[in-house]
């Protein structure tokens, strides 16, 4: 973090990116750079958060944000707790107020939330005095991982504002799109939606977005493709025909990809439904940035980390 930037996330929540400035992503992308060297070091150990306590509170499943915010933690040199849904006193009846009170209690610094409903990581960081940091609740939010997106696009562009970045898939139940859709505004960059209609918001809220019905028009000269994953529990509402059926129309393949521009940068969140949203081939492929993700969750998550507990 540079001492003289007039951003500044000490003793922040970290909510949704519908509250953060430019400035401030810009410093979670720097320092995220910095972050990111240590992981691709030999010695994976910093002391910037040397006595501080973090517990992730996961209360919905989950492997790459869970085992990213712990690896973070513990790379910073905090002492870093988790606890899942079944694991927890939630599962004896206790409230979820009571268990983030009981935790507080305990002298921890920062909860690290995620939950199936939307407002929860909202709702904690008025219970609570430690910093919060919403891990992906319901579908309103998942700010770390827009941000690990933007962090991943700048790496491989070189810029953020300027670009064309096409979304496709499930938009309506999707924190992700929510989140990045934010960021990537504020970034200066091109949004574009596709869709199934019965995926797609009714009332779109966001300005500067533009809402296809055809995906091939929203990939067109696009220098990113985020796929978001098809929730494959929701198909029992009926809100596609079949999976088949979607990935015809809606699933990206080697021969859609060639709308987009020749170095167009593919990016998903996880898990991957392969042969639905997406390809195997596209999976693979020079394009795609899906397993660098990964790592650079990591260093995104250290950056918010470390600039929302460390003592200057």
């Amino acid at each position: 973090m540079e001492e003289n930037s007039a951003a500044n996330l000490r003793g922040k929540d970290i909510i949704g990116l519908e509250n953060f400035s430019p400035e401030e992503i810009r410093l979670v992308l720097r320092t995220a750079r910095e972050m990111k060297k240590i992981i691709r070091g030999d010695m994976k150990k910093l002391g910037n958060l040397r006595g501080k306590a973090i517990v992730n509170l996961f209360l919905e499943a989950s492997t790459r944000t869970r085992t990213s915010f712990e690896l973070a933690g513990k790379y910073l040199g905090a002492d870093v707790v988790s606890i899942n849904a079944s694991t927890s006193s939630i599962t004896k009846g206790e409230s979820l107020r009571d268990t983030l009170m009981t935790i507080e209690a305990m002298g921890v610094d920062a909860i690290v939330i995620r939950h199936k409903s939307e407002g929860t990581a909202e709702y904690a960081a008025q219970i609570v005095k430690p910093v919060i940091i919403n891990a992906g609740d319901g579908a309103h939010a998942h700010p770390s991982q827009a941000l690990l997106d933007l962090f991943t696009i700048e790496q491989a562009k070189g810029r953020l504002a300027g670009l064309k970045v096409a979304i496709v898939g499930d938009i309506l139940h999707s924190r992700v799109a929510r989140s990045d859709i934010f960021g990537m505004t504020k970034m200066g960059m091109e949004v574009h939606l596709a869709g199934p209609k019965t995926l797609l918001p009714r009332f779109f809220e966001f300005d500067g977005v533009q809402v296809h019905d055809r995906i091939e028009d929203a990939i067109s000269r696009a220098d990113v493709i985020n796929i978001l994953r098809i929730q494959l529990e929701r198909q029992q509402a009926g809100l596609f025909p079949s999976a088949r059926e979607y990935a015809r129309v809606f699933g990206i393949n080697k021969e859609r990809l060639s709308l987009a521009k020749e170095d167009v940068l593919i990016l998903h969140p996880g898990p991957q439904n392969k042969g639905l949203e997406i390809s195997n081939e596209v999976t693979y492929c020079e394009n795609s940035a899906i397993h660098e993700q990964v790592q650079n969750g990591v260093a995104v998550r250290m950056a918010l980390l470390d600039l929302t507990l460390r003592e200057k």
